[in-house]
């Protein structure tokens, strides 16, 4: 019986010196590593997600060796001019597969032109349009499946992973014209770089920070110079104006956090704790919260009134560029050098959902006003995400360039500026770029002093303001004669969405 027994499960006792073995390097103080996971779990695990995740989506290269032998005798009668008797064997194909629902997935496996079947085409564009689709599924190793009643191109092409399949749907999205942008004012006053900007919720005036180490205000509508606040003795890397307070809060490369009294028009709180220099800042839209992130990869949630820090986040492995809060969940999310976006649960202070679509650093990212989405930009791409999971929308591709902030508006505006000086505005809903400009670096500055560092839209979403490397603020405005006609739309927008990517 022990024979037996051992001759059915052979592997019952290397398993259970793996189980003890395991128990013990788990009760092993050691602070900082974790426990490795086994060969056998770790398949187990992957190929559970995998059958849960793409069980709808699979490949089947028999039905394809079936259909090939179709096509090719279909292709054999079309050569004979057999076209009525063609369009009613695929008519039949169709049907047979239709009654099926188990296999309606699967089915139509069949080129477009097929199914769009038009007697005054010539035999010989037919069979040059079927071999050449034919040659390109070869080439793919894709199967390409055609839905007969909305006549809609579905490609399915295999991943890396073997089995598992990533859908792509084209669609045609008809871009949303919007005026072009210009040119308004050029404001000088800082004798170094701006490096932060912030509009009052008021739209009143709007704040910059500096490598001089200055805070200076500046009235919107004319653009002069209203007050300067000093006290940081470093770079200052971002500025936010409290919508709920009459507080505004700056951090800097001197690895402090400070809270100005905008009545009083001084420091009132300091708030200590990052080890390193603090590159980003966000309020909290309904809650008396701040958070702050820098080079020591960690975001601080802080109380502003007590000083108190409330929640140390971690797990980011380079620099935090850019946090961002909102009142609903995800209520902060981070982005980071080490290419991660974090979604954070601020109750409990944990990571919800890590994201790593991206390859480059996550330098800028930005909550859309009115929808429940966010876009991230990194020198790759900019992407689109949905909340609360984090789930990938689209990409806007054509910005080659380390983008440095960007800002979306009401009107479904999204606006990137880059390193390079280049400051392109997309339509939100196509991702369609509308318009591109190369600032010009001012008099005095060499050429090489372009860069944009800082983006954001006023209250009223008719005046964008940027922040740049030959020390100046830039303010455009939508140009009033501009319409459809002498700015038109270059192209329809051709999408393809992709599914579990």
């Amino acid at each position: 019986m022990t024979e037996e027994f051992g001759a059915l499960y052979p592997t019952l006792e290397s398993n259970c010196e793996d189980l003890v073995l395991s128990s013990k390097k788990l009760f092993q103080a050691q602070q900082g590593k974790g426990v490795p996971e086994f060969y056998e779990t770790l398949k187990l695990k992957i190929n559970t997600k995998v059958n849960y995740e793409y069980s709808n989506v699979t490949k089947s290269n028999e039905l394809a060796d079936s259909l090939h032998q179709e096509f090719e005798n279909i292709q054999t009668e079309i050569k004979d001019q057999k076209k009525p008797e063609n369009k009613r064997q695929i008519d039949k194909i169709i049907e047979d597969y239709q009654k099926d629902k188990q296999k309606e997935t699967k089915l139509q496996k069949l080129p477009q032109q097929f199914l769009k079947f038009d007697e005054k085409t010539s035999a010989t564009q037919t069979t040059n349009t079927y071999i050449q689709n034919e040659k390109q599924i070869a080439q793919n190793k894709s199967l390409v499946a055609v839905n007969p009643n909305e006549h809609q191109l579905s490609v399915i092409e295999p991943a890396r992973l073997g089995t598992v399949m990533v859908q792509k749907i084209k669609k045609i999205i008809k871009p949303e014209w919007h005026a072009p942008w210009k040119l308004m004012r050029v404001i000088s006053g800082h004798h170094g770089w701006v490096r932060c900007i912030a509009v009052d919720p008021g739209n009143q005036f709007f704040v910059t920070g500096s490598s001089d180490r200055t805070i200076k205000f500046w009235d919107l509508a004319t653009g002069n110079l209203k007050l300067t606040f000093t006290g940081h003795i470093s770079t200052i890397r971002s500025v936010i104006v409290s919508a709920r307070h009459p507080y505004l809060f700056s951090c800097a490369e001197d690895k402090t956090v400070k809270c100005w009294d905008l009545e009083q028009n001084k420091m009132i709180r300091d708030y200590h704790g990052h080890l390193s220099g603090v590159y980003s800042l966000a309020l909290h839209p309904t809650l008396d919260v701040l958070v702050s992130g820098g080079r020591d990869s960690v975001c601080r949630v802080w109380d502003i009134r007590a000083r108190q820090q409330i929640h140390v986040l971690e797990g980011h492995t380079n620099t935090i560029d850019s946090i961002i809060c909102q009142e609903f969940e995800p209520q902060i999310v981070s982005g980071s050098q080490d290419s991660m976006i974090k979604l954070w649960d601020m109750t409990s202070g944990k990571c919800i959902s890590t994201l790593t679509n991206h390859k480059k650093s996550v330098r800028a990212m930005a909550f859309h006003p009115l929808e429940y989405t966010f876009c991230s930009a990194a020198s790759d791409n900019l992407k689109v995400w949905k909340c609360p999971e984090g789930t990938f929308l689209r990409n806007l591709s054509g910005h080659n360039a380390m983008i440095n902030s960007i800002a979306i508006n009401r009107n479904n505006v999204l606006a990137s500026a880059a390193d390079n000086g280049s400051l392109y505005f997309w339509d939100w809903k196509s991702g369609y770029n509308f318009q591109q400009i190369n600032t010009i670096a001012q008099p005095g500055s060499i050429a090489a002093e372009n860069g944009i560092f800082c983006c954001t839209f006023d209250q009223s979403q008719m005046r964008f303001l940027t922040g740049e490397c030959d020390k100046s603020i830039k303010m455009y405005k939508e140009d009033e004669t501009a319409t459809p006609e002498t700015h038109p739309i270059d192209d329809i927008r051709i999408e393809y969405a992709n599914q579990n990517y």
